[in-house]
């Protein structure tokens, strides 16, 4: 298995929009996550998602569905620490995540997040834009880049380590991967390419974008 697993991770709670699936909303003729799973599908070895509650809402998909392994809302990183036990059972090194509500993340996103850790012995890496792109939900760094805690590659062999993390307190993906030197893969483009539906007017926004490129 020579690329990293993927794993959506769609546990949020949509609270911006209502409540329920975010990635069930339609942007043209596909669904968000549709538009995701076309974007990362090419770009691993096999994908899986991140959910909770009724697995059956998502079996049109075809994919597994990983609830998070922690009990209450830890966020995104109690996600990402069921993707890294379900890819342990793969026999697999590492995982991308991507977020289920982000559907024009780039295509060469896990290409730039691998040759970002180059000579890493645990390969950790974050995606991450210059201050300017997204800066409404995200967190900056201390190179002053904006970070996407959600879009990220993950070693396996942390995944014990995050679990203690989490069990200990810890939620804030940053302040996990900094402890380990995580690193950033810098996107550059004119606009945010990590942009997410939060809001109904974001879905507006999505759903416009969608069309002029289609």
């Amino acid at each position: 298995m020579s690329r990293p697993l993927g794993v959506i991770l769609a546990g949020g709670l949509a609270t911006r929009m209502g409540g329920g699936d975010k990635g069930l909303l339609r942007v043209g003729d596909k669904s968000l996550l549709e538009h995701v799973i076309a974007r990362l599908s090419p770009q691993v070895d096999r994908l899986a998602l991140n959910a909770n509650g009724d697995a059956d809402r998502f079996a049109e998909y075809e994919l597994p569905v990983l609830p998070d392994p922690l009990p209450g809302y830890g966020g995104p990183l109690v996600g990402v620490l069921a993707g890294l036990d379900w890819a342990a059972g793969q026999g697999a090194r590492s995982i991308v995540t991507v977020a289920a509500d982000t559907p024009f993340f780039p295509l060469d996103l896990v290409k730039r997040l691998e040759e970002a850790t180059k000579g890493m012995t645990h390969p950790l890496a974050l995606a991450a834009t210059p201050r300017g792109q997204g800066e409404r939900t995200k967190s900056m760094s201390r190179t002053g880049l904006i970070r996407h805690p959600t879009f990220g590659l993950w070693p396996v062999a942390l995944r014990q380590d995050l679990r203690v993390a989490l069990e200990g307190g810890l939620h804030k993906v940053v302040l996990w991967t900094d402890r380990h030197d995580g690193r950033e893969a810098v996107f550059d483009t004119p606009d945010d390419p990590f942009f997410n539906v939060n809001t109904p007017d974001d879905l507006v926004r999505a759903r416009k974008l969608a069309e002029a490129q289609s």
